[in-house]
């Protein structure tokens, strides 16, 4: 009797079901060499995906943004994250979908085991510094990943959990891997849309905070206000995290009880189960 297929032991390429192993891509492809790319990274839990059809329209147009044409509709991406889920049995997983432009386009769908973090980083808050840096096409969901590499190995070497990208006007736009709001004054401040990549938890941020009355400002909070401990709370958001409170940002401590982050978390995490 063949073993029950399980987390991790399939990726579909294409719409075909491989074996892990078997999920390659060609070194010499011009476009892998030049991060010609596009990807999407998804929360499962108890088998169901999470707001998958924001994630298909964000890779649409992330795709779109790049003139990457997929080698299949978007519908098919989505059976395929059902196909996965159902031949690997899958309950809790984080998946991937990654696609690959050009004459040989390929689009990948990958799982691996739920991406979480600690209470205590949502209890105590987590460090962040900042770098500067900016991302190319900021609005699209791209391979070209090796800013963020190397403004969050930073981070790491200093001690923190996230680096937040500073362009030449000394804007504090967003993290290597999350949007980033800051308090002032009981307004959320955080870079206007055309700025920053569109999250999916994003936009379920803003939804709380309306919910909430919290009034948003679309600024992005400058860096010189961060270093004068011009705000007194601060989040970032992204699919894995919802919304992780930052308590400090370079040397400077945030004085913020959290509240009304931990009150954002909430909701982005309760409508995981009931917003789709």
């Amino acid at each position: 009797m063949s073993a029950v297929a399980k987390l991790g032991d399939h990726v579909i390429k294409n719409g075909q079901l491989i074996p892990s192993d078997q999920a390659v891509v060609p070194v010499a492809l011009r476009e892998v060499q030049y991060g010609f790319q596009t990807y999407e990274s998804l929360r499962v839990l108890h088998g169901e995906v999470v707001h998958l059809e924001d994630h298909l329209e964000r890779l649409r147009h992330s795709c779109d943004g790049i003139k990457l044409v997929p080698p299949c509709s978007y519908e098919d991406i989505g059976a395929w994250v059902h196909l996965l889920i159902e031949s690997d049995h899958i309950g809790d997983a984080t998946m991937k979908i990654q696609v690959y432009g050009g004459p040989e386009a390929m689009c990948f769908v990958m799982a691996a085991p739920l991406l979480s973090y600690p209470e205590r980083y949502y209890r105590d808050g987590v460090k962040a510094i900042t770098y500067h840096g900016e991302r190319l096409l900021p609005t699209c969901k791209t391979g070209n990943l090796l800013l963020q590499y190397m403004a969050l190995e930073e981070a790491k070497r200093q001690g923190g959990f996230e680096a937040i990208l500073v362009d030449r006007k000394g804007d504090a736009l967003e993290g290597t891997r999350s949007n980033f709001y800051a308090f002032h004054d009981g307004k959320l401040f955080t870079a206007p849309d055309e700025e920053v990549l569109g999250g999916v938890t994003r936009s379920r941020v803003l939804k709380a905070c309306k919910k909430l009355g919290i009034e948003v400002v679309f600024r992005s909070p400058k860096e010189s206000e961060l270093d004068a401990g011009y705000y007194d709370e601060a989040f970032i958001s992204a699919t894995s995290m919802a919304a992780m409170p930052v308590t400090q940002i370079n040397k400077v401590h945030l004085p913020g009880n959290r509240k009304r982050t931990l009150a954002i978390c909430k909701m982005v995490r309760d409508w995981e189960l009931t917003d789709n």
